[in-house]
């Protein structure tokens, strides 16, 4: 009981000094011991590196789930160590949303098949969504977390205990300033010798850990360099997705024109189809390419007998098809993705097609599937 008492009565006492001295020293009253530049330095660095860590994480987490109240459960369910259930991602929901209105449509109809087609491919691009923010919090914000919770609070818990070891040091050499006699003095110069020795064991301690900070960085590069990885990968998922989308949808463009009832093919003079167009890219301006003077009147009429069409002397143009095309009937010309062609344009023709011609065949384009070249 007696050794407890005396304890307090010490801390109380060393808390008191400490309190005296740091206020002292705000009040410009008492020296303060500085530390050398470099340690300033690896000081401010750590302080640096730990308040970016902490946006860049805070930001990713928002990047990979903008969910606010998403955030706060994942949040708890780790301070609880439990594992955080599974999440349908906004592209899954969007997909079963689609699905079910195509069976209620009728999976059978243009409309039908285009949402069961359209909503596998965001049940596709969810599930890679899924992946990625699995992949991105274990080899990126897992990393700078233990930063945050390990070794920064070890750092911060050591500077903690150097900046008390400082103030006792000053105290001390307050009180061997302020000492008069001679046995005062002796005991305040043992006492400095002491508390000169915890600062610079402590200093050293600290000076190792703000040094590690250089490795923390090393670690966070590599960490970084793995979440481009997971990211690239992710959008190239995409991308591949959804243009395998486009092409199905180009491939099937015919069951887009026509009332909602009709599941035949449009007439042969139709123009590309409304809704395939809107799911493609944008296409640049097209320039006008030469037209042929004295060609069938048939043509204005939206008949068109490739047999009678001749392509003019000069000015026509090559062309790049961007995605395949499934001829509706003989008057068109079917296209694969990425083979070159001729084309050129007639009097009287739709502007949203062009005659091409690869080899011995013909037949009219649609404009938006190709890429002109000049």
């Amino acid at each position: 009981m007696d050794f407890n008492v005396k304890k307090l009565a010490s801390d109380a006492g060393v808390f008191f000094s400490r309190a005296m001295q740091f206020t002292e020293e705000k009040l410009g009253q008492a020296e303060k011991t500085e530390l050398d530049a470099h340690f300033e330095n690896l000081l401010a660095r750590a302080d640096c590196t730990k308040n970016w860590t902490e946006k860049i994480l805070r930001q990713t987490e928002v990047l990979l789930q903008p969910n606010p109240s998403a955030r706060v459960e994942e949040f708890l369910y780790e301070k609880l160590d439990r594992k955080v259930p599974s999440r349908v991602t906004n592209g899954e929901l969007l997909a079963q949303y689609m699905t079910e209105a195509a069976n209620d449509f009728g999976p059978g109809t243009p409309y039908g098949k285009t949402l069961i087609k359209v909503g596998e491919t965001q049940r596709r691009l969810g599930a890679a969504e899924r992946d990625f923010i699995h992949s991105a919090s274990i080899t990126f914000l897992t990393p700078l977390r233990n930063f945050l919770e390990g070794d920064w609070r070890t750092i911060a818990k050591e500077r903690r205990i150097l900046q008390n070891r400082r103030l006792d040091l000053d105290a001390c050499k307050a009180r061997l300033k302020k000492a008069k006699a001679a046995e005062a003095k002796a005991a305040a110069e043992h006492e400095l010798r002491l508390t000169q020795t915890e600062f610079d064991r402590q200093a050293e301690v600290t000076r190792l850990l703000l040094e590690g900070i250089s490795s923390t960085h090393v670690n966070h590069l590599r960490c970084l360099h793995e979440f481009v990885e997971s990211q690239t990968n992710y959008y190239a998922q995409c991308y591949q997705y959804m243009l395998d989308l486009q092409k199905q949808l180009g491939r099937f463009s015919g069951t887009f024109v026509g009332n909602a009832d009709s599941t035949s093919p449009p007439p042969a003079a139709a123009s590309p189809p409304a809704v395939a167009a809107a799911t493609l890219p944008a296409v640049p301006t097209i320039p006008v390419v030469p037209t042929i003077v004295g060609v069938p009147s048939t043509v204005a009429e939206g008949v068109l007998n490739p047999n009678e069409v001749k392509p003019p002397a000069s000015g026509t143009r090559k062309a790049r098809v961007l995605y395949d095309y499934e001829a509706a009937d003989s008057t068109e010309l079917a296209l694969l993705a990425d083979e070159m062609i001729t084309v050129y344009s007639l009097p009287g023709m739709d502007p949203d097609w062009l005659i091409g011609e690869r080899g011995n065949q013909k037949g009219k384009v649609p404009v938006t599937y190709l890429e002109l070249l000049s």
